[in-house]
């Protein structure tokens, strides 16, 4: 069985393997399906996607006709401007013949321009509260790429009442001093208010390098057993945190594998540091600059 936890605020005993239907976004129904039974097979009871995550939504359309009373549905908008966050959630409700989500997320909100677009009075922020109001929506996150993400999520919580935040957490990731001390302060303010964490990026292994071919994600992923249930035990080890899967559908048996073997414990950090040398991990974000 799947390790679950509640859901920050929002009442859902989540499954702690959060499906990051990124992984469905090129493909066909045929193998979007096989996946979404894996989904169901192990007990993952989250979905997270996103209006620009290609076909995603269509794709989960026709497992959701059964299925939607079982799972918690999170989509993302990447729009700042209130009217067009509301028409991409309206567009995103749509597509997934649905009437409502769970969760709607601002994505990637961490540039400073779109931030202050965002917060406007006008902006997408006020926007999709006012969705909620309407029920178009249980409860609303932001999401985060790169270094900046922990500590511009910080700046979005003293300014709304977010129910969950997502950003990178892996221990070649916190190795960056500055990147460490922001999400050590983003948890903390989590835990103080019960707001989700939701991590991404656990099995980033480096970028990919220049004539690297067919791409599933962004980065190159771990792909040895051994070295990708310490990275997700590292994460889980965490209680505080929620971990998403891969884009790499082909991680995903792995991912739920090292979940459910969880007793517990984090890996040593030795063994960590070893993987790092010898599996020739290194960041896939930038360091902040200094602030």
């Amino acid at each position: 069985m799947q390790p679950s936890l509640l859901f920050g605020n929002t009442g859902h005993c989540s499954s702690r393997l959060i499906f990051g239907a990124a992984a469905l976004g090129n493909m066909s129904q045929e193998n979007a399906d096989a996946t979404l039974a894996v989904v169901s097979r192990r007990g993952i009871n989250h979905i997270d996607t996103a209006a620009c995550y290609g076909a995603s939504e269509q794709r989960l359309a026709p497992w959701l006709t059964s299925k939607r009373d079982e799972i918690f549905l999170a989509t993302k908008t990447g729009e700042r401007e209130g009217s067009a966050a509301r028409a991409e959630l309206e567009r995103s409700l749509e597509r997934m013949g649905v009437d409502s989500v769970d969760l709607i997320q601002l994505h990637n909100l961490v540039e400073a321009d779109e931030w202050e677009q965002a917060f406007a009075p006008n902006g997408a922020v006020a926007s999709l509260f006012s969705a909620r109001e309407e029920g178009l929506c249980r409860h609303i996150g932001i999401t985060g790429h790169g270094q900046h993400s922990a500590a511009m999520h910080l700046r979005s919580l003293s300014r709304a009442n977010f129910a969950s935040v997502l950003l990178p957490y892996n221990h070649m990731q916190l190795e960056d001093g500055g990147y460490a001390s922001d999400v050590e302060k983003l948890l903390k303010v989590c835990s103080e208010r019960n707001v989700a964490v939701q991590t991404i990026k656990a099995l980033a292994r480096r970028r990919w390098s220049k004539g690297d071919q067919q791409h599933f994600s962004w980065y190159e992923p771990i792909d040895d057993i051994e070295i990708a249930t310490r990275s997700i035990h590292f994460v889980l080890a965490n209680p505080q945190l929620f971990l998403n899967t891969s884009s790499d559908a082909r991680l995903l048996e792995l991912t739920c594998d090292a979940a459910e073997s969880f007793k517990g414990m984090g890996p040593d950090p030795k063994q960590l540091a070893n993987d790092r040398l010898t599996h020739s991990m290194a960041p896939i974000f930038d360091s902040p600059a200094p602030r």
